[in-house]
C-alpha cells in the first residue's frame, strides 16, 4: 500500500488549492462570459454592416416595366458598392418564383419561412463558410436579396480579443499564485515552528513553548498548548505527590504489621500473641480503609468518564446506607438516625457516587464527630427539599468537637485532617477530599457548617435541580 498517496496534504497546499482553484474557475467563467459578450456585440456590428449592404443592393432594384424587375447597376458598379478591403462579398437577387435576377448563382441561405425581418445564418458557398443575411422586399415588386461575406476579419478580431483578454489574466493568475504561495508560507511558518517545537520536545519537558505574535490564531494555539502543558505539569506533580503520600501512608501500617508479627513470633506467651493480633487487626483495618479510599478516588475518574446520571431515589439510598453502618454505630454507642425520609425525593445522579458520599461522611462522623459522653453521641442524615428553589439538600450532622473555619478549606484537600483526626492519629485525610470530588462530578455544592446548637459539624450537598419529587 502506498502510504504517501493517502497522506493528508499540508495546510499550505490546502490553502493554496482552496484559494487558487476557486479563483481560476471564477476567472475562467468570467473570461468566457466576457468573450461571449464581446463576440455577441462584434457579431452584431458585422451583421449590421452586412445588412446595410443588403439594403444598398435592394435600393438599386428597379421596375423595368409592369411585370419585370431589373438591377440598376453594372457589374463594376456593384463591385464598387460591395467593396471590402479584407473580406469577399457575394450577393444574389431572387424573384418570388426562385429565378435569379442578378448576382452569384447558387448563393442561397436557409430561412424559417418568415421573412418579416432580416435573417442571419452561416452558409457554405464555393467551399467557404460565409455569414449571410436574407432580406425580403415587397416594392416595387416582391423580391429577395441575399448578401454574404467571408468572416476572416471577424475571426481575427475575435482572436485578438481572446488573446488580449486571456494572456494578461493568465500572467496575473500566475503572479497571484506565486504571491499567495509566499505569503501563505510566511503566515503558516509560525504554525510549522510550533509543530517542530512540540515534535522535538522530550516527554518529560513541560516548559512552555515560544509564543509567536505574528498571527492571532497561532498565538492562541500556542497559549492553549502552554496552558495544557501547565495543567499536565500540575497533574504530574499531584500524581507524584499522591503516589509518595500513598507509599508513605501504606508503609506505616504495613511496617507496623510486620513489627507486631515479628514480636509475637519471638514470644511464647499466648496473652502476648492475642494482644499483638489485636494490634495487627487494627493496623490491617487502617490499611484496608486507606485502600478503599484510594479505590474511591479511582471511581471518581471512572464515574466522570463512563457512568451516566440517572434518576435516583435519594431516600432509598440513605436507608440502604444507614443499614450498613448501624452495627458499627451500635458498637460505638452512637444514635444513628435520619430525617426527611417520609417523602420520596429523586435527584439526577450516579448511585455509586451517592453511596460513596454517605459512606465517607458517616465514617468521618463515627471516627471524629463523637463527644466524650456516650449518651450524647448522635449522627443524623437529613434530606431537605425546598419547593421554592427546587433544591435538594443532603446533610450529615454530628455533635462532636467539629472543626474551625480555618481548617475547613484544608480538610477538603487530600491528606488534610482536622484537629480530631490529628489527635487520634487515625485515617488518612482522604474522606472529605473524596466527597468534594464526588460532589463536583454530581454537580452539587459542598458546604461545611457548624452543627445544631452550635456543636459538631454539618456537611451538606446541595443539588441545584430536582427532576421530580413524589
Amino acid at each position: 500500500m502506498n502510504t504517501s498517496a493517502s497522506a493528508p496534504r499540508s495546510l499550505r497546499t490546502r490553502l493554496l488549492r482552496h484559494v487558487i482553484v476557486p479563483l481560476a474557475v471564477t476567472w475562467l467563467l468570467g473570461t468566457l462570459l466576457a468573450l461571449a459578450v464581446a463576440r455577441y456585440f462584434t457579431q452584431q456590428a458585422f451583421d449590421r454592416a452586412l445588412l446595410d449592404d443588403a439594403y444598398a443592393v435592394a435600393s438599386h432594384v428597379r421596375a423595368a416595366d409592369q411585370d419585370t424587375l431589373t438591377l440598376g447597376l453594372t457589374a463594376t458598379e456593384m463591385s464598387t458598392l460591395l467593396f471590402d478591403q479584407n473580406e469577399s462579398l457575394y450577393f444574389a437577387v431572387y424573384l418570388p418564383d426562385g429565378r435569379l435576377l442578378a448576382g452569384h448563382p447558387g448563393l442561397k441561405a436557409s430561412t424559417d419561412g418568415s421573412l418579416a425581418s432580416p435573417q442571419f445564418s452561416e452558409i457554405s458557398f464555393q467551399n467557404r463558410v460565409l455569414r449571410a443575411v436574407v432580406l425580403d422586399r415587397q416594392r416595387p415588386q416582391p423580391f429577395t436579396v441575399v448578401v454574404a461575406q467571408t468572416t476572416s476579419s471577424q475571426d481575427r478580431l475575435f482572436q485578438r480579443l481572446l488573446f488580449i483578454s486571456v494572456a494578461p489574466q493568465v500572467l496575473l493568475l500566475i503572479w497571484l499564485a506565486l504571491w499567495l504561495r509566499r505569503v501563505i508560507q510566511e503566515d503558516v511558518q509560525p504554525l510549522m515552528d510550533l509543530e517542530q517545537a512540540v515534535a522535538q520536545r522530550d516527554a518529560r519537558d513541560l516548559t512552555p513553548v515560544a509564543v509567536s505574535s505574528r498571527t492571532r490564531d497561532v498565538q492562541r494555539l500556542a497559549e492553549a498548548v502552554n496552558a495544557l502543558l501547565l495543567r499536565i505539569g500540575q497533574s504530574v506533580r499531584a500524581q507524584r505527590e499522591f503516589a509518595g503520600n500513598v507509599a508513605h501512608e501504606l508503609r506505616t501500617p504495613l511496617a507496623g504489621v510486620r513489627a507486631l508479627a515479628e514480636y509475637a513470633l519471638s514470644q511464647s506467651d499466648p496473652r502476648v500473641w492475642q494482644e499483638q493480633l489485636r494490634s495487627i487487626a487494627q493496623s490491617q483495618e487502617r490499611a484496608s480503609h486507606l485502600i478503599d479510599q484510594l479505590l474511591a478516588l479511582a471511581l471518581a475518574e471512572e464515574a466522570e468518564q463512563v457512568l451516566q446520571p440517572q434518576r435516583i431515589a435519594l431516600d432509598e439510598v440513605v436507608r440502604d446506607t444507614l443499614m450498613r453502618h448501624l452495627h458499627r454505630a451500635d458498637t460505638l454507642g452512637v444514635d444513628l438516625g435520619a430525617r426527611g425520609l417520609d417523602v420520596p425525593v429523586f435527584v439526577l445522579a450516579q448511585r455509586a457516587l451517592l453511596e460513596g458520599v454517605l459512606d465517607n461522611l458517616i465514617d468521618n462522623a463515627l471516627r471524629y464527630g463523637l463527644p466524650d459522653a456516650p449518651q450524647e453521641r448522635h449522627v443524623t442524615v437529613e434530606i431537605a427539599h425546598d419547593p421554592r428553589t427546587a433544591q435538594v439538600v443532603l446533610s450529615v450532622l454530628d455533635n462532636g468537637p467539629g472543626i474551625t473555619e480555618a481548617q475547613r478549606a484544608r480538610v477538603l484537600s487530600r491528606w488534610g485532617q482536622g484537629s480530631a483526626g490529628e489527635a487520634l492519629k487515625q485515617g488518612s485525610g482522604l474522606g472529605l477530599a473524596i466527597v468534594s470530588e464526588y460532589a463536583r462530578i454530581l454537580g452539587a455544592t459542598l458546604t461545611l457548617d457548624t452543627g445544631e446548637e452550635g456543636r459538631g459539624l454539618r456537611v451538606s450537598l446541595v443539588f441545584a435541580t430536582q427532576p421530580r419529587v413524589g
